[in-house]
């Protein structure tokens, strides 16, 4: 997952009366706040540099105001930028004619809202179809494969029925469809599952990941709650008043958290279900031990260095090749909550 799909450069959305005019100021240096009171201009993003690999998820995460429904807003231009560049394939989306910008959405880039977004007079297959029928497709054809998509995410038998007589999670699993149905490599997800329950969310997060096993589409995922990123993403970057303050793969941004906004987010996850052998593990070491896959999370090693003789392990790759070890000691200080040395001094370990 090393080639870029999406690159984002240098992007900035400031929203009010004259955007361009008070640009200076937030390059600058200007605050948030200070653009507010002083300008009447609200800051929307500020110097955004994100690359977003191929047929992988890329999180967007972030507290209420930070920005990320307005960056996920820019990928498919359904909101203008102030300044910077947003490139797809190499092709700049923002120099796109209004003819090429309908066919980028149309084929490209599809989206799955927070609110659903179904047509309440039509049936289920026929908003799955939806995008098709655009596209395009023949009305045949197009039910056709609404049908095989609804079977693939569970709502086979339910094809006939209006979203009013869905729950939720049913009409979420709708949404899904129709983005999928249309082929499009590039899936954008606002919040698709921040208005469901727990337990539908994390069944949805199911349905979401063993699609992902088999199509490789090049996702951007935008939430707020951080379980969600690290169970679903394979890089996350993390907004804060516009900006991106930190951005790398989970295991990254939770053993070197940039700064004690970071560290907040991230101090009282369950490191044992997230934190895997690879990150923590002795390399080009050998012990006389039992061998554990690089990707096991330390909760599951804990079991397996603890039963025996040596207290440790050999950590293989894929190829069942010894790449390192890891002791029962290093797995219980991966487990342990991190502390703060000293706020005031930024350091965290």
């Amino acid at each position: 997952m090393t080639e870029s799909k999406i690159h984002i450069e240098n992007l900035y959305k400031i929203f009010g009366k004259n955007p361009k005019s008070v640009l200076d100021f937030v390059k600058d240096g200007m605050s948030k706040q200070e653009l507010l009171e002083v300008h009447g201009h609200v800051l929307g993003l500020k110097d955004i540099n994100i690359e977003v690999p191929a047929k992988g998820v890329t999180v967007v995460m972030g507290l209420s105001g930070s920005g990320k429904s307005t960056l996920i807003r820019h990928i498919n231009r359904l909101i203008e930028p102030t300044a910077g560049r947003m490139l797809v394939d190499g092709e700049d989306v923002l120099g796109m004619t209004k003819a090429q910008l309908l066919n980028f959405r149309r084929y490209k880039a599809s989206m799955v809202f927070q609110k659903f977004g179904l047509h309440v007079h039509r049936t289920v297959a026929e908003n799955v179809a939806y995008g098709l029928i655009v596209q395009g497709v023949s009305t045949k054809k197009a039910k056709e494969q609404s049908h095989r998509w609804l079977e693939r995410v569970g709502l086979a038998g339910f094809e006939d029925h209006f979203p009013s007589q869905l729950s939720g999670g049913m009409q979420q699993r709708v949404g899904l469809a129709r983005a999928l149905a249309t082929d499009a490599e590039v899936l954008l997800m606002d919040e698709a599952f921040s208005a469901l329950d727990p337990l539908i969310r994390t069944d949805m997060q199911d349905v979401l990941l063993d699609l992902q096993t088999e199509l490789h589409k090049t996702i951007v995922f935008i939430t707020h709650d951080l379980d969600e990123a690290l169970r679903i993403g394979d890089k996350i970057a993390v907004l804060r008043d516009g900006a991106v303050i930190q951005q790398g793969d989970p295991q990254h941004l939770i053993m070197n958290p940039a700064d004690e906004y970071i560290f907040d987010f991230v101090k009282d996850i369950n490191r044992g279900r997230v934190l895997k052998v690879k990150t923590i593990m002795t390399s080009d070491h050998a012990v006389d031990g039992p061998e554990i896959s690089q990707d096991l999370v330390l909760e599951e090693a804990l079991q397996l260095a603890a039963g025996s003789q040596s207290k440790a392990a050999n950590v293989v790759d894929r190829r069942h090749t010894i790449i390192g070890s890891i002791t029962l000691d290093q797995i219980v200080a991966g487990l342990a909550r991190p502390q703060v040395d000293s706020p005031a001094e930024g350091q965290y370990r």
